[in-house]
């Protein structure tokens, strides 16, 4: 198989597979967010393959997610909370995984790539929610504290389950995170 072909499948079954899992909640925020294993696959292929198959990847697992149900108030809001905060957990993909590292190694690199792709994410995610979602911080609540908080909430565990189950799977198939020459 052509290696553009494989990668543009490895492409559609992990957004396939963050959207099913997603479809998981371990918790879900009363007013939006949630905590389930979306961001996994994405950092799987990020390790993988690279920043941009997922950033496409992670593009195509919020458009999904719009298209199955998103709260929508804005074009640029929906644009931040659903294909932007995906695609930037690609970014993850800047750590590239060697395989002459330990299993230590390993596990610190992809340590480091989650939490920084996780800090893009919230990013976006807070953005969005100071610009459209403000309103909705107690009263005397700076609107800035509110939204990191709120978006912290859930993105901290959500991360942490994250780095967890990418540190089992580096320890089960310690091959699987070497980047294939693309």
């Amino acid at each position: 198989m052509n290696n553009r072909i494989r990668i543009m499948t490895e492409i559609a079954i992990i957004a396939a597979l963050a959207v099913l899992l997603n479809a998981i909640k371990v918790y879900e925020a009363p007013f939006g967010g949630s905590v389930s294993l979306v961001m996994v696959p994405i950092f799987l292929l990020a390790f993988r393959r690279g920043i941009v198959p997922a950033i496409i990847a992670g593009a195509l697992t919020g458009t999904i997610k719009i298209i199955l149900g998103a709260y929508i108030v804005h074009p640029v809001q929906f644009l931040l909370d659903y294909p932007v905060a995906f695609a930037l957990l690609g970014f993850a993909g800047i750590v590239k995984i060697n395989k002459n590292l330990s299993l230590k190694q390993k596990s610190i690199y992809l340590t480091i790539g989650i939490i920084f792709a996780s800090s893009l994410r919230l990013l976006s995610h807070f953005v969005s929610g100071v610009i459209w979602f403000g309103q909705y911080a107690p009263e005397n609540m700076n609107v800035y504290l509110y939204s990191l908080l709120y978006n912290l909430y859930y993105l901290v565990p959500e991360m942490i389950i994250s780095i967890i189950v990418s540190i089992f799977i580096i320890n089960k198939i310690p091959n699987f995170f070497i980047r294939e020459d693309n």
